[in-house]
């Protein structure tokens, strides 16, 4: 059994080659991306398409298949820290969405949100009706699985991307960046629990009989096998509101008062894997456990437990995973992202055009909609408008979640990876032009936190 988990040198030596090429290539050009005032996910995403099929395996073949497919221990490690590398951006996703809203900011906040997810949902989903979705579908052959992430992926604003956008910008504590990450926060929960609905409606029957849906023996496709998935996905993203801060505050202090201060990285790791195997016994997408543990795991950085000790515990314990995260699993997890895009067989540029026109015009229009009727002024609409048009990093990992659930094809794959790259891009590049201007941000005067030790210990800006 021990020998089995055991590695050649020969397959030790490739896969630690793989690697070190990968996580040199991620780095390199993320931070080249940086440096031209982009968001370092989409250098990544780049460095993937460069050493796969689209241009090292389009000019060399052979050389692209040896590097990343030529050694089945080195395929299923990298298969693994994909896996791992999801996992843990989300749970770094969840950790780090924390109110930023002030008093005044609520109306604007919910009639953005209303109008900038409520219509692009809707559009998405008319225009998946009128329009014969085709080559779009995956093999699992589910149109409406297909129409909700088709509609998810015309409404959905990235946390991440915008918030790295923000704090380079030195906007991170103004009430624009609020408005937005108050809005972003809305449309990343709302986007979680429709793809958890959609990849339920595809879920085949488990082999694994210590599954939820297993033991109620529930036949997929039935109209209970759609109920179950529908109630359990919107029940699993209730639990932050059901338990919320009390819960992991005991959880929390109990780790400190038996355990020691010690122990607090390896308590949110396992409290992650604990939710993340949760998800899977109720048949659910892995990702969504992890997402709620790390919204669960949030609320100790402002626990008051033990004076401050186990909310400063948690906050570092929380930069420490982010901070390892970000430098291995998780730009590993965008390059494979890259590494399984073809741009040269599966791109099709005039569908992927129309496709980005038709996003970015319905999101903006709904954002500048909303506003406008909420009484921003013209120009803080068109950047709130802007702002909340970078998709990054949720759509990338609802691309990948369809994708593995064969909802939808490699070909719309590729679109959904590519929108998110270039309005993330485009996000990015305005807001950049708008400070170097001068123009006014609506409410961009800057505040001070009211802790500033702690808010150097939260671990919300981190992500990127």
């Amino acid at each position: 059994m021990v020998a089995s988990l055991s590695f050649s040198d020969g397959d030790t030596l490739h896969l630690l080659l793989t690697l070190s090429i990968l996580l040199a290539a991620v780095h390199a050009v993320g931070f080249a991306f940086v440096k031209l005032r982009q968001p370092r996910v989409a250098g990544e995403i780049v460095a993937g398409l460069i050493l796969g099929p689209t241009v090292l395996g389009y000019l060399r073949p052979d050389l692209a298949h040896e590097l990343l497919a030529g050694n089945a221990s080195s395929t299923a490690v990298l298969g693994a820290i994909y896996q791992l590398g999801q996992l843990l951006l989300m749970y770094c996703a969840g950790a780090a969405l924390r109110s930023h809203r002030r008093r005044g900011e609520g109306r604007t906040t919910v009639l953005i949100a209303l109008f900038g997810n409520v219509i692009p949902f809707a559009i998405g989903a008319a225009f998946m009706v009128v329009v014969n979705p085709g080559s779009l579908i995956g093999t699992a052959g589910n149109r409406t699985a297909m129409l909700i992430v088709f509609a998810c992926g015309i409404a959905v604003t990235s946390i991440p991307v915008i918030s790295r956008i923000l704090v380079d910008l030195g906007l991170m504590r103004t009430s624009f960046a609020r408005v937005v990450l108050s809005v972003a926060l809305i449309d990343d929960v709302i986007l979680y629990v429709l793809l958890s609905i959609a990849v339920g409606l595809v879920a085949t029957a488990s082999s694994d009989s210590f599954a939820l849906p297993s033991l109620l023996s529930l036949h997929p496709g039935s109209a209970t096998s759609d109920a179950y998935y529908v109630v359990v996905s919107v029940a699993i993203f209730a639990l932050p509101l059901v338990f919320g801060r009390s819960f992991v505050e005991r959880a929390g202090a109990f780790r400190f008062n038996v355990l020691g201060r010690s122990n607090a990285l390896a308590f949110q790791v396992v409290f992650m894997m604990v939710m993340t195997s949760l998800a899977l016994f109720l048949g659910i997408s892995p990702i969504f456990g992890a997402f709620v543990a790390g919204i669960l795991a949030g609320t100790l950085t402002a626990s008051k437990v033990g004076a401050t000790t186990v909310s400063l515990d948690a906050a570092r314990a929380q930069a420490t995973i982010q901070s390892f995260s970000f430098a291995f699993f998780i730009p590993i997890y965008f390059a494979i992202v890259g590494l399984k895009l073809d741009l040269v067989r599966q791109f099709d540029i005039s569908f992927f055009f129309l496709f980005l026109v038709l996003a970015c015009v319905v999101k903006g229009l709904s954002v500048y909609l909303g506003a406008r009727i909420a009484g921003e002024r013209r120009d803080s609409a068109v950047n709130l408008a802007m702002a909340l048009n970078a998709r990054g990093g949720p759509a990338i990992v609802m691309a990948s979640v369809a994708f593995d659930a064969h909802i939808i094809s490699e070909k719309f794959y590729v679109d959904l990876v590519l929108l998110a790259l270039v309005t993330s891009m485009m996000a990015g590049a305005w807001l950049d032009r708008v400070m170097r201007r001068g123009t006014f941000f609506a409410g961009s005067q800057t505040e001070e936190p009211a802790d500033p030790e702690a808010a150097r210990a939260a671990p919300g800006d981190i992500v990127a």
